[in-house]
């Protein structure tokens, strides 16, 4: 069976469903596998063990929402 593991922070139940509903439907389009032999793993990771550009992930968020890249 083929694995799709996915990362990201924690989500609501309506965005779990459809990360794995979308990801299953174009892994087995784009493979030619039956969408009924895909597993999706979703791993939630708290914000604050997520770094990006050097940051903690909130810190990041809120440098991009006010207009800075980290």
């Amino acid at each position: 069976m083929p694995v799709i593991t996915l990362a990201i922070s924690p989500q609501g139940k309506d965005v779990k469903e459809q990360l794995i509903s979308r990801l299953t439907a174009a892994a087995a389009e784009a493979t030619g596998i039956p969408a009924a032999k895909f597993v999706v793993f979703i791993d939630e990771t708290p914000r604050e063990n997520i770094g990006v550009g050097g940051l903690p992930l909130d810190q990041a968020m809120a440098l991009q929402a006010a207009g800075d890249k980290p």
